[in-house]
């Protein structure tokens, strides 16, 4: 017997049914650690944390999507290609760690910056791929808000930058549960 061919459309009709939790769960997550580090501990040992967090969480959501139901390595789910094109969308926001390196290695303040920024950019096909407005406002406000707070707070902007980017997620959390629940009941 042939497998059941779906059409990209149908894919994308399943993908956009799904919670969509565990990547902003461990986006809250990370950029919490950071913040906490931020306020308590030094400067090095804030930066190897912004390293460790946001490089984890990819790793961090595969973990957390056990916990919410999304399963995102379940061997028995049908193959879709826009789990395949979220998981590149995942790396990308790694890859960019190619650009904040240098930044860093000139300005130590630019982590927030450059990390906060370009990590941020995944949100955007995601947004075309479940036709919803969360991730786009997500990746706006959070290109414009850490752009203006590195600017605006020279002084603390591991601590100001990692806060307007858990807000951001918080507010990016309620909304796709929301939305989750509007497509639940029907």
């Amino acid at each position: 017997m042939q497998p059941v061919t779906r059409t990209l459309e149908e894919q994308r009709l399943e993908f956009q049914k799904r919670k969509l939790l565990a990547t902003p769960i461990a986006g809250t997550i990370a950029w919490t650690a950071v913040l906490l580090s931020a306020l308590f501990c030094s400067k090095v040992t804030t930066v190897w944390v912004l390293f460790i967090a946001t490089g984890s969480i990819m790793y961090l959501a595969i973990g957390i999507s056990r916990l919410t139901g999304e399963n995102f390595l379940a061997k028995n789910s049908p193959k879709n290609v826009f789990d395949r094109l979220f998981l590149f969308t995942q790396l990308q926001s790694m890859l960019v760690f190619a650009i904040a390196i240098p930044f860093f290695l000139q300005d130590y303040t630019s982590l927030p910056l450059t990390v906060g920024i370009l990590t941020g950019l995944m949100w955007l096909p995601l947004s075309w791929i479940i036709d919803h407005w969360i991730e786009v406002f997500h990746a706006l406000v959070r290109t414009t808000l850490v752009l203006a707070l590195w600017y605006l707070f020279p002084e603390n902007r591991f601590v100001v930058i990692s806060l307007a980017i858990v807000v951001l997620y918080l507010i990016t959390l309620f909304v796709l549960l929301d939305r989750y629940k509007k497509i639940s009941q029907g």
